[in-house]
């Protein structure tokens, strides 16, 4: 569970409050079992500026605490962002006499379209695999139907784990 900065801090004046509080309801239970009035600011005063003391150095610990909290959560996000997250796979029969759509082109990018697109081509002797780096969604290399077709579907996804995939009888 993540609180923000300002419930946090809410709940470390409540907190405070109640410490005050607490303190206040023991000195005059105390006071009362002595069987004398509270004798009001004087005897207060001292314990009243330890117990706020006491808070603000908690304060302070708590402020450290959700900066150090919050710095983790930008390097995280900026990691998940730069992670493969985005995954298409198209497949499809690279010739007319080779069927069974076992060629295929799979794109893996990062939150950026930056990454890369795998193409293997099935033929009846061997196959061969290609792999073309993909930067903002685009290649310096020359992209097949069937490649810009992973990369757009790859883009297309709405996040991790989710995987858009076609079948195709396209020869290339």
């Amino acid at each position: 569970m993540t609180f923000s900065t300002e419930t946090v801090s809410t709940l470390a004046l409540v907190a405070l409050g109640l410490s005050v509080l607490a303190v206040l309801m023991a000195l005059a239970s105390a006071s009362r079992r002595q069987g004398r009035e509270p004798s009001g600011a004087l005897t207060l005063e001292p314990i009243l500026q330890g117990v706020l003391d006491g808070q603000s150095e908690e304060l302070a610990k708590v402020d450290r605490v959700l900066r150090a909290l919050h710095a983790t959560d930008q390097r995280q996000a900026e990691a998940i962002r730069a992670a493969v997250r985005r995954v298409a796979l198209v497949r499809y029969d690279a010739f007319e006499d080779v069927g069974g759509r076992l060629s295929f082109s799979c794109a893996l990018l990062d939150d950026h379209g930056t990454g890369v697109v795998l193409t293997a081509i099935n033929g009846r002797q061997d196959t061969r695999i290609y792999a073309k780096a993909v930067a903002g969604g685009e290649s310096t290399h020359n992209l097949s139907s069937e490649e810009e077709e992973a990369i757009r579907q790859a883009i297309a996804t709405a996040g991790p784990g989710t995987t858009a995939g076609t079948s195709r009888s396209d020869a290339v």
